[in-house]
Order: structure tokens, then sequence, then C-alpha cells
């Protein structure tokens, strides 16, 4: 079976994003759907085909997924929670008595599971649909009431830790405060009380078509990714539609901003930007932002795009080459109450293998002394395979081009090299061993375990080293996967210092399974599976799976653990230990010095102005982010929006370039200060005065 699993995709999935490109949908969003709407009066129902897919599901992850579980009552407790959180995410359309009449099938999903049974699935949607229904009576007339923004009263914008509304009254008042919080905020933008309401109206009029649009086999992809997720985040079913529209889009060229989307509530959410496209060359744009709204030229209407679908957002940015789309964003890091910004983009054909490495240059200078620093920044591991697999001679990897940079770095006599991962979040594995291959001599890379305990250890065969000089890897929370693979390997040499973050912790590997392979009776095309089979290792047998890469020199950062990364999925695969490989270290970095340099950055921390301050803005950005209560009331409101911007002013200090950008919109050579970079610079510099010594 694992042979079978393995080389139904030759290429296996390293990279943690995107689990789904634009167009597909997503576990965790609102669910999509084509073709013929249903009738918000019909219940949906099950076909026989989902029952036989929902078995064969079950059979294979509890299988052959790399975590052997048991489908038992403990799991079936998770899969509903999980399906619960599918359908009412936010806890404001069903009731509490609805979910407790049926906390009935809380233990006996295990079972129907085994046996094709889609009732619990069903009846809770079909539950859903009917409250839907009735809260959007109750929205349509909330809207025609008058606005009054004077009442002292405050919203709670975070709903995770919330309950259920007891009563329909109860329910009612939930609903005027979240339609009174979102009036407000579309109130601060300076519009007209008539602007508001037809902007609201028009919203809701977009939710009523997304889910009468919703169709059977969207609520069995729902609740059949209840189950994957349960397992860990990256296995995922995917119904037969968004299965091809999967296939297709990784397969082309994109034409358009060069990002991967999915619906995330109300928004649609940036999961990955595409090193190369237009949308990573202006810096204008995140992981993880959320787009309100999107317009066509300079001077077209801004679309609302709350509560739209992911395909018909899509259809909105992607666009002819060379055209402008214009952007309402709302950033991960904004404070509750802050507003949107709007982000101006020209459309360009994306090619994945475009998205190169590059090389520059920087100056530091450490106790009286400069330094020339090469940084070579590799935004994904790239490798045509084609060209790989027909030999040509010169087709693109990250190993060449790298190979390239170093032996000019090393022409432009430079002092030492920092590897820039930060944002990298994975890629090919053979070129994550190639690469650690340029700054080693041959040895063991990282293992990879089947779950059946067996290991097999990727090695670099090449004795040959590209470079043996004084070095450090810039990392970041957004580092993964095959970039952990390098970090690691680099580390556990004590070949250069790891500096930034810590890593995301994608230590995992997936491949993907047509059940019609499984099913080869079915008439219909039934979706795929993307399923968890391997795992990676350090080779000193550490797992790069949860934990990641610690940083030796650990920069202030933004981003915490819990709220993102691996070990923020309650599902995500633990970390554990296997037996290390044989390999040397190199002599050129032991404890001694990592203290020192430690204790260099230390005497930074507190004397460094611009320093002292990142951390300081770091610290009140992160005790802001916890207050969710937001003013009802303008007045109190305007302030809170006011010092909501200060804040994220300050926190976005931690950009690399300014927002400023040409007609074309690329970014303008004119550059802030990469403190981060910096810092990793000084941290090299110290490292080489150290190793002299």
């Amino acid at each position: 079976m694992k042979k079978y699993l393995v080389t139904l995709l030759p290429v296996l999935m390293l990279s943690f994003q995107p689990d789904s490109p634009s167009g597909a949908y997503t576990p965790g969003g609102a669910p999509l759907s084509g073709g013929q709407t249903s009738s918000p009066n019909d219940d949906l129902k099950p076909s026989i085909s989902q029952e036989k897919v929902e078995t064969l599901v079950a059979k294979l992850l509890t299988t052959y997924h790399y975590r052997k579980v048991r489908l038992n009552d403990s799991l079936s407790s998770v899969v509903w929670d999980n399906y619960l959180k599918e359908v009412d995410g936010s806890k404001t359309y069903l009731l509490a008595s609805d979910v407790a009449a049926f906390e009935k099938y809380r233990y006996q999903i295990d079972d129907a599971l085994v046996n094709g049974d889609l009732t619990a699935a069903y009846d809770l949607y079909n539950v859903f649909r009917k409250r839907y229904q009735e809260r959007s009576e109750f929205i349509k007339e909330q809207l025609k009431k008058p606005l009054s923004f004077t009442t002292d009263e405050t919203f709670n914008t975070d709903r995770e830790k919330a309950v259920w509304p007891k009563t329909a009254e109860e329910q009612n008042e939930l609903w005027r405060k979240i339609l009174k919080n979102q009036e407000l905020e579309l109130r601060l933008g300076n519009r007209k009380d008539s602007a508001v309401v037809a902007l609201m109206t028009q919203r809701y009029t977009n939710l009523d078509k997304a889910i009468n649009r919703i169709k059977s086999a969207d609520v069995f992809q729902m609740y059949m990714n209840s189950f994957a997720e349960a397992l860990d985040p990256h296995t995922n079913y995917l119904s037969p539609t968004n299965a091809d529209r999967f296939n297709q889009e990784m397969s082309q060229s994109l034409e358009g901003i060069g990002a991967m989307l999915r619906e995330d509530g109300d928004y649609i959410r940036i999961t990955d930007i595409l090193p190369g496209g237009p949308a990573f060359k202006s810096k204008l744009l995140n992981k993880d932002d959320k787009i309100a709204g999107v317009a066509q030229g300079d001077n077209g209407p801004m679309v609302n795009t709350m509560n739209w679908q992911v395909d018909d957002v899509v259809k909105l940015i992607k666009g002819p080459k060379g055209t402008i789309v214009r952007l309402q964003v709302i950033a991960p890091n904004a404070l509750a109450g802050a507003p949107p910004k709007e982000i101006r983009l020209v459309r360009e054909k994306i090619k994945l293998e475009e998205q190169r490495a590059k090389k520059e240059v920087i100056e530091v200078s450490d106790n009286g002394r400069a330094f020339k620093i090469g940084v070579i920044n590799i935004p994904m591991f790239y490798r045509d395979f084609e060209g790989a697999r027909k030999r040509e001679e010169g087709f693109s990897s990250t190993t060449s081009d790298v190979k390239k940079f170093v032996e000019e770095l090393k022409g432009e006599k430079v002092d030492g090299i920092v590897i820039d991962l930060r944002d990298n979040g994975g890629g090919s594995l053979t070129e994550a061993i190639n690469l650690t291959g340029l700054f080693i001599p041959k040895g063991p890379v990282v293992q990879v375990r089947e779950s059946s305990g067996e290991t097999e250890v990727y090695t670099d065969p090449d004795p040959s080293v590209a470079y043996d000089g004084p070095m450090a890897v810039l990392v970041n929370r957004f580092s993964a996967s095959a970039s952990e693979i390098f970090a690691a390997a680099i580390q556990d040499y004590k070949r250069g210092v790891i500096v930034g973050g810590q890593t995301f912790g994608k230590g995992t590997v997936q491949t993907l399974i047509d059940l019609n392979q499984w099913l080869p009776k079915e008439p219909e095309k039934v979706g795929q599976v993307k399923m968890t089979i391997q795992k990676f290792y350090r080779i000193n047998g550490s797992s790069t799976q949860h934990r990641g890469v610690t940083p030796d020199i650990e920069l202030p950062s933004a981003f915490s653990a819990e709220e993102y990364g691996e070990s923020s999925q309650p599902s995500a695969l633990p970390w554990d230990q296997i037996n290390s490989t044989r390999y040397e270290q190199s002599r050129g970095l032991d404890d001694k010095i990592l203290a020192r340099l430690r204790d260099r950055f230390d005497q930074r921390l507190k004397s460094d102005p611009e320093l002292k301050q990142l951390a300081q803005d770091l610290a009140d950005f992160k005790k802001a982010k916890e207050n969710t209560v937001v003013s009802l009331q303008e007045t109190k409101r305007r302030k809170e929006r006011e010092e909501a911007e200060r804040k994220r002013t300050a926190a976005n200090k931690v950009s690399q370039i300014t927002a400023t950008v040409d007609e074309t919109g690329t970014p303008t050579p004119k550059k802030k200060k990469d403190l981060y970079l910096t810092e990793a610079g000084l941290v090299l510099a110290d490292y080489i005065l150290a190793a002299n010594k």
C-alpha cells in the first residue's frame, strides 16, 4: 500500500501553504458550489454514492494515515465539534436548544462513518438552513430601521469562546449588535447613512445567494473534512468539482496578482503569496490578509465582497496582464475596529518557475569594523522537474541559482553569507537536500519516516563544498517544511547560525488519492483525499513537526506559536524523536561561541534604540490584540480606531520595503532599514569576530 500511495502522485506535497489554490474549497471556510441552486425550503439529502465514499474515506484514513487512529467515541466527539464549527463557527445562527438536540449524535459519528450513515450531517445542516432563513428575515427588517450610534454599549468581536444564544430574543439582541458594529465600520469610512444601508443590504443579499447555492456535495465535503482534519490539519477531502479545480490550478500558470485564496467567515482570506507575482513584489499584500472589496482600474467602483464565495472573488481579481485591480484589505494584525486599507496592483502572468532566488550585499558595522555581508533570498525551493527528468542543461533549480550567487559573492569578497528563508513555505525536498550540500561535505540531511516505523535517510552524496565561510540562516514563523529541513541540517552540523523566529513546524508529507480507483464501478467522479503519510526528522533524531526549528539567536516577533504555525492547530501531529544518524559536526561553531553571540545580541537589545523600540512596539501590539471588545458609540469608536491605527503603524515597522510603488506596481528601490536582516548581518559579524579570536 505504501508504494501504491506514493507512486500515485509523483511529486509529494511538502510545503505548508497552500493547502488549496485560489478558487478551491478549503476546510474551515464556507463551502463552495456550482451548478443548479437549491430552494431554501428543500432539505438537502445525501446520495448513495456519498454513503459509499464516506465508508471508503473512513477506511483509508484509519488504515493508511500516518497517525494510526481508531474510530471510537473520543474521535467521534472531536469530529462532531469540528462539524459544528464548520456549520456555525460564529455561533450566531443555531440556538443552544438546537445544539443540545443533536448531542445524541456526538458519540455515534464513529459508527456512522463505518456504516455510511450521513443522517447526523444532513439533519444538522438542514436545521441550520432553517435558522439561517429566520435570521435573514430579521436582518432585512433590522436594516430598515434608522441608524443611531449614540448609545454607550460594546460588542465583543471574538465569538470563539461565546455560547450559542438560548432564546430567539437573545439571538435578536446579538444580531442587532453584529449589524450595528458592521454599520459603524462602514460609517467610519465617511459614508452617508444611505450608502451604509445600501452596502449592508447588498452584503446580506450576497450571503443569501451563497447559502442558497449550497448543494448536497458541499455539505458532504464539510462533513468529511470535519473527520479528515481531526486526524491532522493537512488531511482533506476534495469533492469532484474542487478536486478538478485543485489539479488544474496546481498545473497551470496563474494570471492575476499571484495569491492563493480561501473563504474565511465573512471574508476571503489570502493563504499564500506566490513569489514573483505582483502581490509578492509590491509587499502590499500578506498571508492571512482578508479581502473586503475589489475594484477594477483606477476609477472603478469598489465592490463589497463580504459573504461572497471564493470563486466569484477570484473572477473579480483575475484579469488580463497589465490591467489594474484595487483591493480593500484587512491585515491579520489589524486591531478590533481598525479600517481596511486600499491597495493597487497591476496584474501579471505568474509562472511558478519564475519564483527565483536573488542576491544582494549589505554592509554592517560591528565593534568599529565594517563588514560586507552577502544575502541570498530564497522565496521557495523550486525545481524544474521536467527539465531535470530530460537532463536539460541549465534547468532551473534553487541549488544551481544559489551556487551561482555564492560564486559571485565570493568574487565580491564578502565576509559572510546570510541565507534568507523568511516566509519560504517549502517546495522540493530534492532542492532542500542539494542546497544543504553546497555548504557541507557529503552526509545525511534529513530522515523520512513511514507510519510503519520504517525510516529512510536522505543524504548529500557530493563531497564538494561551494562555500565554507561564515554563514547565517534567517528564518521566521512562516519558514516551513523544506526551509525547516535546510535550517535544521545547518544547525545540526553547526555549519551556521540560525537567526530569527521559531519556524512553522510543518514536518509532514501528503499524497493525493483518487477515490475512483477504489470505487471503479461508480459512473461519476467521487473526489480525492489528500492524506498525510510520512514525517520528517532531523539528522539528530528530533522531529521538525510541531516544534519547528528554534533559532540560535531569537529575534523579537509579532507572531506567537499559539496563533500561527503548526502548534496552533489542535489536531497537529505531535513532536517526537527517533534515533540519530551518524554525522560529523563542523568545528567552527561551538557552544562557547554561540553563548558569546547571544550575549552580544542581548546587549544590543538593551542598548540599540531601534531594536528596543521594535521589541516595545511588538509587546504593545500583542497586548492590544488581546482586546477584542469595541465600542458601538461613534465618538468612542473613532478614538479606538485612531489608537488602533497608531499601533498598527508601529507594528508595521517590521516590513522590509516602503509601500511606494511605480506605475507597474513594483516597489521603488528606496528601502526602509530591514531590522531583521541587519540584525542577522550583525550576528554573523559577531560570529566572524568570535571565530577569529
